[in-house]
């Protein structure tokens, strides 16, 4: 387990092995995310621009955006 001290800033120097896990360098941002349980998630914030691609399945062809308005807009008048 990894420890750290807050400064009287507020301020951390994350361990090695934190940094190592979250792939960090100099720059890169974090994401903390304040869970029910009072416990706090720590995780790498990433750019959108990052996120091209992602839901991307071989073999699967480009919807074009006039179809998927098309398709929302029958499904509203469906429901």
């Amino acid at each position: 387990m990894s420890e750290s001290t807050i400064t009287i800033k507020g301020q951390t120097t994350l361990p090695k092995a934190v940094r190592q896990v979250l792939d960090l360098a100099p720059g890169d941002r974090l994401r903390y995310v304040i869970l029910d349980d009072g416990q706090v998630r720590l995780m790498r914030a990433r750019p959108v621009a990052s996120l091209k691609g992602i839901l991307r399945r071989e073999g699967q062809r480009p919807i074009p955006t006039d179809e998927m308005e098309a398709a929302i807009a029958g499904g509203a008048q469906d429901g």
